[in-house]
């Protein structure tokens, strides 16, 4: 409680900022839908939002060493809110596609920010409790974030407004504290191929999670407005499938530290494909929404899966720069594939979306289910402790993450054995 305490200001200016993130993930795209673009168009530009927020992730750690937390926080704050406003106000593509850019190298700006500091000031002891603290919040603001857009008709300003408005409340907490910043921010280190010769399976998680749930960010809004009119319906959608990855996280993980979690990472597959049917079946019916929470539960935690598999398997110098490399992999499929989903949808329609899913899901089940059949870098017992994980945050993250300084995996181990 007094690690808490201390960092009380810093979480609350994370959850107001969080809910109007929340809320700006699901109205750009029913505004863009609202205004004529194409399914292929809002594609590209939530790929334009995951590409800004890879470039956030590399550039913006210079930034907060030179001018410091607290200024960057501000700073980036504004910018976002700024953005968000204008994305209200213009209907032009072109505009659409930077300010979305902008929105995306702004909030991990942002996560770099909260997360360094959190990280500072976290002790050995209390650091994995922060972190489950801070992955809560983090879903659960988002999750709240989606309610809020029904305030007003998407085609509005109010909604919009009110999203700023919570933007803008974050800057409140953090400017007033008087707590000391912590320490510049190191620089982003990435290992793409240290990560594959660690763990295929982690790689194709990875991959796999930026490709169906960056893209169930970007177009889920979409589709769920193809199959209802009602403001109130898109909201609970988006809402479902994070209440279902939130809550079924740490059951999951749980099963996860007790067997293969691999074998888990196929199961997660399988279930994704499933669910996957089963949204774009009962879209009309009254168990829609079950299928959408269960479909959320599946997918969401293939993130923290495969963060946690790649951890097992690295020493404790390697975990930020493998962890990096998962988030950064995975936001390299939320860029890339919105921009054929978005095509599909528009030749197809909506439904294409989650077929789409299904069939996603299916091949990475086979690629993974290849890899369980050879041997096995570590023993089940000798597997680090799942940890939650959300897979919008930033590498200043894996500082906290008590798996970079706990390891039992052999990082020696060989390449080929995942």
């Amino acid at each position: 409680m007094k690690v808490l305490a201390t960092v009380a200001s810093l979480l609350l200016s994370t959850a107001l900022l969080l809910i109007g993130q929340g809320m700006q993930l699901t109205l750009l795209p029913l505004r863009a839908s609202s205004n004529g673009l194409s399914d292929f168009m809002i594609g590209v530009s939530a790929s334009c939002y995951f590409l800004g927020f890879i470039v956030g992730c590399i550039g913006i750690p210079a930034i907060i060493s030179r001018v410091g937390h607290i200024r960057s926080f501000a700073v980036l704050t504004a910018l976002m809110t700024s953005a968000i406003l204008c994305l209200e106000m213009l209907d032009d593509w072109q505009f659409l596609l930077a300010l979305r850019f902008l929105t995306g190298v702004a909030i991990s700006g942002l996560y770099t920010v909260i997360e360094s500091w959190l990280n500072s000031q976290a002790t050995a002891d209390s650091r994995g409790r922060i972190l489950s603290i801070y992955t809560f919040i983090v879903l659960m603001s988002m999750a709240f974030g989606q309610l809020l857009i029904n305030v007003g008709p998407v085609e509005s300003s109010t909604p919009f407004t009110l999203a700023a408005v919570f933007l803008a409340l974050a800057i409140v907490p953090v400017g007033l504290t008087s707590r000391l910043a912590p320490a510049p921010v190191e620089a982003t280190r990435i290992g793409f191929s240290l990560l594959y010769r660690r763990s295929r399976s982690a790689f194709a998680g990875a991959l796999l999670s930026g490709v169906v749930v960056g893209s169930f960010w970007s177009l889920g809004a979409v589709f769920a407005r193809a199959g209802s009119e009602s403001q109130s319906d898109i909201s609970w959608f988006i809402s479902a499938a994070i209440l279902g990855g939130a809550l079924l996280q740490y059951p999951i993980g749980l099963l996860s530290d007790r067997i293969d979690r691999r074998k888990v990472m196929l199961m997660l597959c399988l279930g994704g494909a499933v669910t996957s049917v089963a949204v774009a079946a009962s879209a009309g019916y009254a168990w829609h929404l079950v299928a959408v929470f269960l479909f959320g539960a599946m997918v969401m935690p293939i993130y923290g899966m495969a963060l946690a598999t790649a951890a097992d398997v690295a020493q404790g110098s390697e975990f930020v720069q493998i962890g990096t490399s998962v988030l950064l992999l995975n936001s390299l499929g939320a860029v890339s594939a919105p921009l054929a989903l978005g095509k599909l949808m528009s030749s197809l329609g909506a439904p294409a979306l989650f077929w789409s899913f299904a069939l996603l899901c299916l091949l990475f089940m086979a690629y993974i289910a290849v890899q369980v059949r050879g041997a096995r870098a570590i023993a089940i017992s000798e597997q680090v402790p799942f940890s939650a994980a959300a897979s919008e945050v930033a590498p200043a993250s894996f500082d906290l993450d008590p798996r970079g300084t706990d390891q039992a995996g052999d990082a020696t181990a060989s390449p080929d054995a995942d």
